[in-house]
């Protein structure tokens, strides 16, 4: 027998009681033991605690992200195998519909009234296990939990067809010596989970003729682990409840199906969150942690290397362009936009000395002249506002991009074209 998973470590693993929930109703519990996880030892399932308590008195998961398992009990299900139509796997949507016409005979309550719950990756067109309980009651017990905030995150049966791969079925002796019971299960059994009474007729039956005793493994709990013997005349292997619970929340069954779904969702969720929890906090990833935060750290700081390498260039820039404008201006004391003082600065000496601006009229002919054929008349000239209109004028395509060129804009407004020196920016 091997040791627990370690995914199970953290969970709190729940059985749900037959009877209606109730404030004092117990709920057996067990918290798993980490000492197979982190030893990888095989041996008996480790349980760190196991008692029963009223609902609102459950213990937490022991670990930050852990679920909460709930673990149906043998005599609340019973257990079909039924043939799926082809396209009606696990995650049809159809499949429930489904399952109340294939088990409407096979069952004695009305199937509306039974929760339904098919066996793993269950493939339409195959045979498979159908799990079948009272809906209301797994309802009112899951509900429980719930609203005492202790949401469950899977559902499973503490018994279910082949939950071993031994070739030969498993026997369980459970109860007490008054209420004793044989539970068998393995993948011979035609039935997948037979329960019969722990007594020589039960012992009888369990054995069929040509059954190897020896080979068949005998698991008793120890209140009937002498009434066993006794019967059996082989000896047996001490299994506790509560290990028992903890395989069972370890085997890939979940109950939660069809209308109890959003216990899957929960699941999910709660496993991203506890996969988040492990990466934060977990000692295995205590080297990735760091490099990342290196990583990150590394980054930061050449972003704001880079960005102020960027500053001091743009302010060595204009601490240039203004040392240009004053030494060229001595008169500009302050220097609040260099471009537009410069712009004003040279407009104001053009001016006093007469020099003529590519904004006046003789210097925009000028340009056009360049860009006009030779013999080419114009009807009339008009110059305002800094640009000049000619009528009777049309340049080609080279003319009108040699003007764009020299910094003029060139359009036609009416028969007119407009020319003007494009502004500085």
């Amino acid at each position: 027998m091997q040791g627990l998973p370690t995914h199970v470590m953290s969970h709190l693993i729940v059985y749900l009681p037959l009877e209606s929930p109730g404030p004092a109703t117990l709920y057996g519990y067990a918290l798993p033991s980490d000492r197979h996880a982190s030893s990888g030892a095989a041996g008996p399932l480790g349980v760190a605690n196991a008692a029963s308590a009223p609902v609102a008195l459950l213990p937490r998961p022991p670990k930050s992200g852990g679920e909460v398992v709930a673990v149906v009990p043998l005599a609340a299900l019973s257990w079909h195998r039924v043939t799926l139509p082809q396209g009606t796997g696990s995650g049809a949507t159809r499949l429930r519909a489904v399952l109340d016409g294939l088990l409407e005979e096979r069952v004695l309550d009305d199937p509306e009234t039974l929760h339904f719950a098919v066996e793993p990756q269950a493939r339409g067109g195959a045979t498979v296990w159908v799990a079948a309980c009272d809906r209301a009651w797994l309802r009112g017990a899951v509900g429980a939990l719930e609203t005492a905030q202790r949401p469950v995150s899977r559902i499973v049966p503490e018994f279910a067809p082949d939950m071993s791969p031994a070739p030969q079925p498993v026997l369980y002796a459970v109860g007490t010596p008054e209420q004793a019971a044989l539970v068998l299960t393995g993948r011979s059994l035609e039935s997948g989970v037979t329960v019969l009474p722990l007594n020589r007729a039960g012992v009888t039956l369990a054995l069929p003729p040509g059954l190897d005793t020896n080979a068949t493994e005998i698991v008793a709990e120890p209140a009937v682990a002498e009434l066993a013997e006794q019967l059996f005349q082989h000896p047996v292997r001490l299994e506790q409840p509560s290990q028992r619970w903890l395989r069972a929340a370890a085997s890939p069954w979940d109950l939660a199906q069809f209308e109890l779904a959003s216990s899957g969702r929960i699941r999910v969720l709660k496993q991203w969150g506890a996969a988040w929890q492990a990466l934060v906090r977990a000692p295995r990833w205590r080297a990735l942690r760091w490099g990342v935060g290196l990583l990150l750290l590394g980054n930061l700081i050449g972003l704001n290397a880079w960005a102020w390498h960027e500053r001091s260039a743009l302010e060595h820039e204009r601490t240039a362009v203004r040392q240009v404008l004053t030494q060229t201006f001595p008169s500009v004391r302050v220097v609040v936009d260099a471009p537009v003082q410069m712009e004003r600065e040279v407009a104001a000496l053009r001016q006093a000395t007469g020099a003529v601006s590519g904004h006046d009229l003789e210097a925009i002919l000028a340009k056009i002249s360049t860009a006009t054929p030779v013999n080419k008349s114009v009807n009339a000239i008009e110059y305002g506002a800094g640009e000049v209109r000619v009528k009777g004028l049309d340049l080609s395509a080279d003319a009108t991009r040699a003007l764009l060129t020299a910094g003029y804009t060139v359009h036609t407004d009416g028969d007119s074209l407009v020319v003007r020196q494009e502004t500085a920016r």
